[in-house]
């Protein structure tokens, strides 16, 4: 049996790096899938396609879960689509770094709109159908930047830590509903955006995580299945750092 059998997932910004590991990972486990994407029309629709030779119903959406409006009307798309909504994954993310003293006002709001904002959106949506059905799994992507900080990311490190804080009161709420919360929250993981970095400055970030290497998308996927699936049906309100010990 498959951990996600019969499951509906909904996983925001997955046309690549670890939204597209998560959605693979789902279709293998048997979980129908449903994705969002903005600016990658050409991989969203690769990956749709990729989902449905998984012998799996998948369907991809051009959203923004930014704006409250396309999030509330994404998820009453994807329930009236696939006809329930078990799981929803909000890792859609950017970063807009900078030292504090250069920053400006957009790179602040900018970030808090696309990365937090977008969590309120979406779960402030699926929670009237989740309650209905008495179930389900929520997971916000948070990040070890968000329990530790990081010079020049002050407005990314708190729309993460925010995440940290929305998750554990969404637990609290909706917990007597049969619904979780939980946040997961990856360290450093090579993806299509690393690749391009200088490779001795990676290998450095590598020599100091105890098990001596970068994740791997498929890392955080795993951990995301994990609290999908009936194995985690007693875990809510945490934190699960995907990390290799980085923050021990």
């Amino acid at each position: 049996m498959k951990l996600l059998q019969n499951k509906t997932a909904l996983i925001t910004g997955a046309s690549k790096g670890i939204g597209r590991a998560i959605a693979l990972q789902y279709a293998d486990q048997g979980a129908n899938v449903a994705f969002t994407y903005l600016s990658s029309v050409e991989q969203g629709q690769a990956l749709e396609a990729e989902l449905a030779a998984k012998g799996v119903k998948a369907k991809g959406y051009r959203s923004d879960a930014s704006d409250f409006a396309q999030a509330d009307k994404l998820i009453n798309d994807v329930v009236a689509e696939f006809g329930s909504l078990d799981i929803l994954i909000n890792n859609a993310g950017i970063t807009m770094d900078n030292l504090l003293l250069r920053m400006n006002e957009e790179a602040w709001d900018k970030i808090m709109n696309v990365n937090l904002k977008s969590c309120f959106n979406t779960v402030k949506a699926v929670a009237k159908p989740m309650m209905k059905q008495r179930g389900g799994s929520i997971i916000n992507m948070t990040s070890v930047v968000g329990l530790k900080g990081n010079a020049g990311q002050t407005n990314y490190a708190a729309s993460k830590a925010g995440i940290i804080g929305f998750t554990k009161s969404v637990a609290l709420e909706l917990g007597s509903r049969g619904i979780r919360c939980n946040a997961v929250a990856p360290g450093f993981i090579e993806t299509e955006m690393t690749g391009k970095l200088d490779e001795k400055t990676v290998q450095s970030w590598r020599d100091a995580i105890p098990l001596k290497r970068g994740g791997k998308p498929e890392d955080v996927a795993e951990a995301c299945v994990f609290l999908g699936s009936e194995m985690s049906s007693y875990i809510t309100g945490q934190v699960i750092q995907v990390d290799g010990g980085m923050l021990t």
